[in-house]
Formats: C-alpha cells, sequence, structure tokens
C-alpha cells in the first residue's frame, strides 16, 4: 500500500477509540435487556463488529497488524425474534448433506431392503434408485446413525425450529416446502459441521508437532552411539 493511501496514526487511534465507545454501548444494551432477543442488543452487537473491522483494518494497513480477537459478521446471526411470544404451532426444518462414497455398499444394502420385501422391484439398480429404497425404509434419523453402513459420509447439517400464529393448512406448503422461511420466527438453530472440527484439530495439531520435535530429539540421541539415551516426559 502506497503512503497516499495509508492512513494515519490519528485515523487508528480514533478506530480504537471507536471500539471503546462501541463496546461500551454493548455492554450498557446487555445490562438493560429487555428480553433474550432485545433488538437493541442487536443492534449494539452490530455496532460493535462493524467498529472492531474497522480498527482491525486500519492497524493493518498503518502497522501491518492485527487484533487478536474475532467478532462474526451480522450476516453470520440471526435477526431478533419477532415472532408470537407463546406459538401455537411450529416447524421443524432440517438439512443433512451426506457423500455417496461408497456407491457398491449403497446398492448392496439397497438390494438386501428389496430381496426381504419379496416384491421383485429392481429400483436399488442404480445409486439414485438404491436412495429411494433406502430413505423409503428407514427414518432419517435412523440414517444419519448408521451412515457409514449405506456407503454414505456425514457433511454439514441443521435443524431451524421457526414458529407459526397457526398451524398449516395439510397440504399447504408441499410444493415449496421450505420456501418463504421467515428468518424473524427462527425460534433456535442447531448447525453440525465439520469446520467445528477443524477448529479444533488446528490446537491438537500444535501439541502432535510438539511431540513429533521430541521424537526427531530422541532419534537424535539413540543414533550418536557417544550419548547416553535422553528421558523425555511425555
Amino acid at each position: 500500500m502506497s503512503d497516499a493511501v495509508q492512513p494515519t496514526a490519528a485515523e487508528v487511534r480514533a478506530a480504537a477509540e471507536a471500539v471503546k465507545t462501541a463496546l461500551d454501548r454493548h455492554l450498557a444494551a446487555v445490562e438493560r435487556r429487555s428480553g433474550e432477543d432485545d433488538p437493541a442488543v442487536y443492534e449494539a452487537f452490530n455496532d460493535l463488529a462493524a467498529a472492531a473491522e474497522a480498527y482491525d483494518e486500519l492497524l493493518y494497513d498503518r502497522y501491518d497488524e492485527v487484533t487478536p480477537f474475532e467478532i462474526p459478521g451480522a450476516e453470520d446471526a440471526l435477526p431478533p425474534y419477532t415472532g408470537p411470544e407463546e406459538p401455537n404451532a411450529l416447524s421443524v426444518l432440517i438439512r443433512r448433506d451426506y457423500a455417496v462414497v461408497e456407491p457398491q455398499r449403497l446398492l448392496a444394502q439397497a438390494e438386501r431392503i428389496e430381496a426381504a420385501d419379496d416384491e421383485g422391484a429392481e429400483a436399488a439398480g442404480t445409486v439414485h434408485g438404491a436412495l429411494g429404497v433406502l430413505f423409503g425404509e428407514f427414518e432419517p434419523d435412523e440414517i444419519a446413525s448408521r451412515h457409514k453402513e449405506f456407503g454414505l459420509e456425514e457433511g454439514d447439517s441443521t435443524l431451524w425450529v421457526t414458529a407459526a400464529d397457526v398451524a398449516a393448512e395439510p397440504g399447504e406448503w408441499l410444493e415449496m416446502p421450505f420456501e418463504g422461511i421467515d428468518p424473524q420466527r427462527v425460534v433456535c438453530r442447531f448447525d453440525v459441521s465439520t469446520v467445528f472440527d477443524d477448529e479444533i484439530g488446528d490446537v491438537g495439531d500444535e501439541i502432535d508437532d510438539g511431540d513429533d520435535l521430541e521424537d526427531d530429539l530422541d532419534t537424535e540421541l539413540d543414533e550418536d552411539e557417544d550419548l547416553e539415551p535422553l528421558d523425555v516426559d511425555r
């Protein structure tokens, strides 16, 4: 970055003061919250996130340094809940992703199901047909718990619980079951992703690297006949 567009030290200092102000406002909003989904807390959160991001960018541009914390962006958070306080109905939306990693295992399982039904069907002869047989035979939760048996590998999954004023009429939404979901009526959501596992794994890798260093040290000492082996506490 050229000196002409580089932020000044005063601009960085002003951005830091803005973070402090936003932090105080966020704490005050939390202390005065009127409920679990208080819009004032949501707004203060977004203001703090924006101030922190601006400061982080200026700090990097000016000093080539970054802050040691991350605040999720507003797009990662649900908007404040505006549904009924006492919902009379709810919808549970579930998405589970799988990869077909062993097609032959999937086909074999589907063929067993068809053979047990003794209906002479041949849907299990293709992967998409086998999937239809599998999901027609087992509940989604059972498939999730036994996915490896069926040649599947789990991907991300999410579950959303949304509130409604009244239950839908029979057949009302069957043509487009996942369209028109209002994020402001999401009561709660639960996400599962390997992304979270990777974050934990990064810490474990650092520990493993330390173990590898000790292993290398032991090997070098053992190869030198003039040195006594070194005991390293693990």
